[in-house]
């Protein structure tokens, strides 16, 4: 059978939710002001420049002749596919998107999103993290969810409060040490 009559593996009605996990059913995609800058560039940047760019390559390509064997038209397409996917899960969260910026609590003990909180387990060892939106987390810069589990623990509680957290290995108690917000613009 030829390759023109196979279905191919990408389909145009893929979403791209995989990438992030998705929201929790009834709450509102929370995002700092930075991180929704950061998304609302992507989606420009590949509606503006990247999108058009392939497109000008696959029509070129197209133009060669036989488009089976034609490296440069294929790798287009699906190019052209991933991007489109990319820009439909953007513009959904985008539109979802409640911007909460973090400065408003600066100089407050409690615990609300956008913090940067230290606490400390029961063997004494101290870490830092910052709760942040579910699209702008980074792992290696010490950011979680606002819907990861120590998140939700986290969230409320004052400095020198003690919270419980589930984890794998059984119930662990924390105590936060510090409570940060950026200050104010």
């Amino acid at each position: 059978m030829s390759k023109a009559f196979t279905k191919e593996a990408d389909s145009d009605d893929d979403d791209d939710s995989g990438a992030l996990p998705p929201l929790p059913a009834g709450s509102k995609n929370y995002m700092t002001p930075a991180g929704y800058a950061r998304l609302r560039d992507e989606l420009l940047n590949l509606i503006d420049n990247e999108r058009p760019r392939i497109v000008e390559i696959v029509h070129w390509a197209a133009s060669n002749g036989d488009r089976s064997e034609n490296g440069d038209y294929l790798y287009g397409k699906k190019r052209l596919r991933e991007i489109d996917r990319r820009i439909r899960f953007l513009t959904k969260r985008l539109d979802v998107a409640e911007v909460v910026d973090p400065s408003a609590h600066h100089g407050s003990d409690q615990i609300y999103f956008g913090a940067t909180v230290t606490y400390a387990n029961s063997k004494g060892e101290e870490r830092t993290i910052t709760i942040k939106g579910i699209d702008e987390v980074d792992h290696l810069a010490g950011e979680v969810s606002w819907i990861a589990p120590i998140a939700r623990a986290l969230l409320k509680a004052r400095e020198g409060d003690e919270v419980q957290l589930m984890t794998p290995g059984g119930l662990e108690s924390l105590e936060v040490v510090e409570v940060r917000y950026p200050k104010p613009a």
